[in-house]
């Protein structure tokens, strides 16, 4: 009988195998990293044993705009407590107001990016949308950008950024567009305004937990520009509303400024059907790495079109930007931005402790 039942205990688990939810594809195991109780980080970076985390003002995140983690589990204010000290009525042009996106670049700067709005879907304060490179091994601002009214255009919502070279790209998720920064002369342009590949279709809604997310006016929301992601090439910049679809455009199109937005958008194609994502990340093989709103999920689509599942889990509720480290560490920030105060009515329904994740891939 012993016998018997262990062989029907393996045909059972075979079976459930089969037909349950997909087993994992990338190696290793979800780890927690460090939470919180009062930061609701939406962004991370990290390299040679430092990790640094971003939490939106507008998400009722009770922690610095920018913060490095420290070994006792906390956050300290990064680069340091002035740049961090932004108040209503202050001047915005040297302190974070609201900061949407962090990034490094691989030789000494840690970027970040300041929508400049401190309110989800207000204008940009005089000075306040700006990018900022801070030199990790000073811990000093080495250099602010800043969006004139030009490029930060009221009701813009500066969203997240890609480097090449030179040059950098950044999407705006509330006037749709993108934006091409030179960063010698610090000279922004904003392109493909209005494009509908830089535009929220209204047939693609926000769902999360079997819901669709609604902005505070009740309808469906809608966030234009949002993640980016560049070829390992270089040759291609890939983008797209935050519900998909995504399109890729010539980055050498992109960093001349002497092609014409017709010609521009002419050279626009399509290039993947993604569903709504909260962030993204790209490895050297062309892989693409990104959350699954709608099933609390993070995904890998192949250079050839093929979607896989990495790994489903209910804390992966709102996965937002994610971050691939030097050694193929995946970082994944949880801050469960449905569930900010905006999107319910004035009350937040943030399960904390906040959480950020590391997978090893």
């Amino acid at each position: 009988m012993s016998n018997l039942r262990r062989t029907l205990a393996a045909l059972l688990a075979v079976a459930f195998v089969a037909v349950g939810a997909p087993p994992a594809v990338g190696a290793g195991r979800l780890e927690v990293v460090v939470q919180s109780n009062g930061m609701i980080w939406n962004s991370v970076a990290a390299d040679h044993g430092r990790t640094f985390v971003g939490g939106l003002r507008w998400s009722g995140s009770a922690g610095p705009a920018l913060g490095q983690l420290t070994a006792d589990g906390g956050v300290a204010p990064y680069p340091d407590v002035a740049w961090n000290s932004w108040r209503p009525g202050t001047p915005a042009g040297r302190t974070f107001v609201n900061v949407n996106a962090i990034n490094l670049d691989g030789r000494g700067g840690l970027w970040a990016v300041d929508t400049g709005t401190p309110e989800f879907g207000g204008d940009p304060l005089p000075g306040g949308a700006k990018l900022i490179r801070v030199d990790v091994a000073t811990n000093r601002v080495s250099r602010i950008y800043p969006f004139g009214s030009d490029v930060a255009l009221a009701g813009s919502y500066i969203d997240d950024i890609r480097f090449n070279g030179t040059h950098a790209y950044l999407t705006d998720a509330g006037r749709p567009g993108l934006i091409v920064l030179d960063l010698r002369t610090g000279a922004a342009r904003r392109v493909l305004d209005g494009h509908p590949s830089t535009v929220a279709p209204d047939d693609r809604p926000i769902v999360v937990d079997g819901t669709i997310l609604r902005g505070a006016d009740g309808n469906p929301l809608k966030v234009n520009a949002d993640p980016l992601e560049l070829s390992p090439d270089r040759k291609w910049l890939y983008y797209g509303p935050l519900a998909g679809p995504w399109s890729r455009v010539p980055t050498r199109a992109l960093d001349d400024p002497a092609v014409t937005p017709d010609r521009l958008a002419a050279q626009v194609r399509a290039w993947a059907d993604l569903p709504p994502s909260g962030g993204t990340a790209m490895d050297a093989l062309g892989n693409l790495y990104f959350s699954d709103l709608a099933q609390n999920a993070i995904k890998r689509r192949s250079p050839d079109g093929r979607i896989t599942e990495v790994l489903r889990d209910p804390r992966l509720h709102w996965a937002d930007a994610l971050y691939l480290d030097p050694r193929h560490q995946l970082w994944i920030p949880v801050p469960q931005l449905d569930r900010a105060a905006i999107f319910n009515g004035g009350t937040s329904h943030i399960h904390f402790p906040v959480q950020l994740f590391k997978l090893s891939m």
